[in-house]
């Protein structure tokens, strides 16, 4: 006869048997599919085939305890939290329950794994972006002269948004700047979709700012994994205006932060970046006011000299002039004074005139006519009484 047993009784032996033939612990290769915490981690795992096929699919657990010391460890390693889609090496005890059937307990992980896989994510998306020919579009585009309009992308309530904006407007030199948020998430899974959306309000209105600002900070650094996503930077780097980010990060740069036209660590970093523009513009002209007042100063200068040396030129020309007419009036004086009549006169000499005009011939008058005769001292009045 056939020997039976319960179900209950064949799940016992299923049990047994793995205890009996299976080492205690393996390393298993996985790609997380999906992770809950409720107390302790449940995860499942999956390994895919070719075309994303599942090859295989199991329930894993992590006790609360063993969870607390893992998930810090391998936060501070790789610098990321575990997430869905992360492939992870991991050390698991094999465990047959006759109600929930195969499951797996980690009591370990090995980050340098995921380290592995993150770079070589990482290298594909930068590769992929090369190939798009968009990873260096942002650094063609010019910022602006004034950049004051500023487009904000953050939480509402990031400590780093409070930073960004209390330094631009506390700024030492008086300068305006006008900001609008458009809230983002800046942490968790659904981060790079907000901020695609968030990109996508501005495109809409972009002629209405000057440059984007993305900032972030106060949150967990394990959170910026999400910045290598390459649907956000695809959309950061193909966008119409000049990106500027400060997501509070002192590792190495995210996948956003080498495609954006700026990068810098913090939100106050960013601030004072576009504060440092409008102090460059300002001193710029305050140069070249300084630079037009020495040269209208030098101008003035250098026309006062011209008319001084013209004043002087004149006055000599002038003087020089006044000096020959004075010579030519002395001449003429003296002329006049040796052809004069009244020298003729001391000399013996007189002048004849009849009514006035003077007689040059005897010709001039008739007899019986009345002449004058001018002498030095006087004139004698006479009578014609013969011409000959």
């Amino acid at each position: 006869m056939v020997k039976q047993y319960s179900l209950s009784e064949l799940c016992l032996c299923i049990d047994e048997a793995l205890h009996a033939e299976l080492m205690p612990t393996y390393w298993v290769r996985a790609e997380i599919a999906s992770l809950a915490i409720r107390g302790h981690c449940y995860i499942e795992l999956v390994e895919k085939s070719s075309g994303d096929a599942i090859a295989a699919k199991v329930r894993a657990t992590c006790w609360n305890h063993v969870y607390n010391l893992l998930a810090p460890f391998f936060a501070h390693e790789t610098g990321q939290s575990l997430a869905i889609g992360m492939q992870v090496l991991l050390e698991v005890e094999i465990h047959f329950h006759a109600v929930y059937g195969l499951s797996l307990n980690i009591v370990g992980i090995d980050p340098t794994f995921t380290i592995g896989d993150i770079a070589r994510q990482r290298q594909q998306t930068i590769l992929r972006l090369q190939q798009d020919g968009i990873i260096d579009m942002q650094r063609s585009i010019s910022i602006p002269r004034l950049p004051r309009r500023i487009a904000v992308i953050s939480a509402a309530e990031a400590a780093g948004y409070g930073d960004f904006c209390h330094q631009l407007r506390n700024n030492p030199y008086g300068f305006h700047f006008h900001t609008q948020l458009f809230p983002a998430l800046m942490q968790g899974e659904q981060s790079a979709l907000s901020i695609i959306r968030a990109l996508m309000q501005i495109a809409e209105e972009f002629q209405n700012w000057d440059v984007v600002a993305i900032v972030r900070g106060g949150g967990a650094t394990t959170d910026l994994q999400h910045f290598d996503d390459y649907e956000l930077a695809s959309h950061c780097a193909q966008f119409p205006l000049p990106i500027i980010t400060g997501i509070g990060h002192t590792r190495d740069n995210s996948i956003v932060d080498m495609v954006v036209h700026t990068s810098v660590k913090t939100p106050t970093a960013a601030a004072e970046w576009l504060i440092n523009i409008l102090l460059r513009q300002a001193q710029a002209l305050q140069e070249l006011h300084h630079r037009l007042y020495k040269s209208i100063q030098q101008a003035t200068k250098n026309e006062l000299q011209r008319l001084s040396y013209y004043q002087q030129h004149v006055q000599l020309i002038a003087q020089t002039h006044l000096q020959k007419q004075h010579a030519k009036l002395t001449l003429w004086e003296k002329t006049i004074a040796i052809h004069s009549p009244e020298r003729i006169y001391r000399m013996g000499y007189s002048l004849t005139t009849m009514n006035g005009k003077i007689i040059k011939s005897i010709h001039d008058i008739q007899t019986n006519q009345q002449i004058q005769t001018h002498l030095t001292d006087g004139i004698l009045i006479s009578k014609v009484l013969n011409k000959s």
